[in-house]
């Protein structure tokens, strides 16, 4: 079943929107108290839930049966997830869950004036008193995902989303939200077959209206798919192939045709040797970076053949 992870700084409303969307989604909402109190109340007595509630570290220590705290939570999690639908706050949930394809992971942040304000208001102290109470809050966040998975909290690879409370109101994050799980689900509908590290064309049918070739042999080729119905969209994705030591793009490839029944990309030579050298090379380099991707150089000599055989005949004079 579906799950959303949510990590949060301290003053950015996190627990606020947490509780507003698993309320607006009719999901579940497990928390980190939760998950100390119920997850692991099988597995670890009443010293060690009490160590659980104080030291990161004492997660990875191994129990009765071999396997640490850390491990048991997961497998509970796990087992627990794959029955219902759920919100899972802090606690580390987006390293648990990471790569599962049917998680969201959403970080809330805001900036840190606006931080400081909320703690203000909320505790009552002064300014200097709020950015302590902050530098303490975040420093040990931090240190938890650290010290548990190895990894860096703030790092926004680990996120789906990232919304800001400082601009968007809790109502319009859960908005933002709902829209992407929308989103992925009509994404799911339409491609079931597609994976997140291969790049996929939108696929439509062809245009009522023939782009603009570069030149009649493109041409001649949508006539002839369209003749065969099948379905093309021409020069629908560019692909980076070469860059320069800074990153910037100074090479790439833009296929003349996608067939999208056959996920194929269609790349037309029709030119003399030195540009059928040159784009072999391209299509070479583009299957090393790209392996999902399927490529077909058509050579003059195919071209021309299959144009004599499906051009039409003239009419009599």
């Amino acid at each position: 079943m579906p799950v959303i992870t949510i990590s949060r700084q301290p003053g950015s409303l996190g627990d606020e929107f947490a509780h507003a969307l698993a309320v607006r989604l009719g999901w579940e909402l497990i928390t980190r108290e939760r998950i100390v109190s119920e997850f692991l109340s099988g597995f670890a007595g009443t010293h060690e839930l009490q160590m659980l509630s104080e030291s990161a570290k004492f997660y990875l220590h191994p129990g009765k049966d071999g396997k640490t705290f850390l491990e048991h939570l997961k497998q509970s999690l796990f087992e627990y997830t794959a029955g219902r639908p759920a919100v899972l706050m802090g606690f580390g949930s987006q390293v648990i869950f990471a790569g599962r394809p049917d998680a969201l992971h959403i970080r809330v942040i805001a900036p840190e004036s606006v931080r400081i304000g909320r703690i203000r208001q909320q505790y009552r102290v002064s300014e200097a008193e709020a950015k302590g109470i902050l530098s303490t809050s975040d420093r040990k966040h931090k240190r938890f995902v650290s010290a548990l998975f190895g990894a860096d909290l703030t790092s926004e690879t680990l996120y789906s989303l990232t919304v800001n409370t400082g601009d968007l109101s809790v109502g319009d994050c859960v908005e933002a939200v709902l829209a992407l799980l929308r989103s992925r689900e009509d994404s799911s509908r339409a491609e079931p077959d597609a994976t997140p590290d291969v790049i996929r064309p939108e696929v439509h049918l062809n245009p009522a209206e023939p782009p603009v070739f570069k030149n009649s042999a493109e041409q001649e080729f949508a006539r002839i798919l369209d003749m065969y119905r099948i379905e093309w969209k021409y020069e629908p994705k560019t692909f980076p192939i070469e860059w320069d030591a800074e990153g910037n793009v100074t090479l790439a490839f833009s296929p003349d045709f996608y067939l999208t029944r056959f996920d194929t990309y269609i790349e037309l030579t029709t030119m003399n040797q030195k540009y059928v050298t040159r784009k072999n090379k391209k299509a070479k380099k583009l299957r090393e970076l790209y392996p999902g991707i399927n490529i077909k150089i058509v050579y003059k000599k195919d071209y021309a053949t299959l144009l004599e055989r499906f051009r039409p005949p003239e009419a009599d004079a």
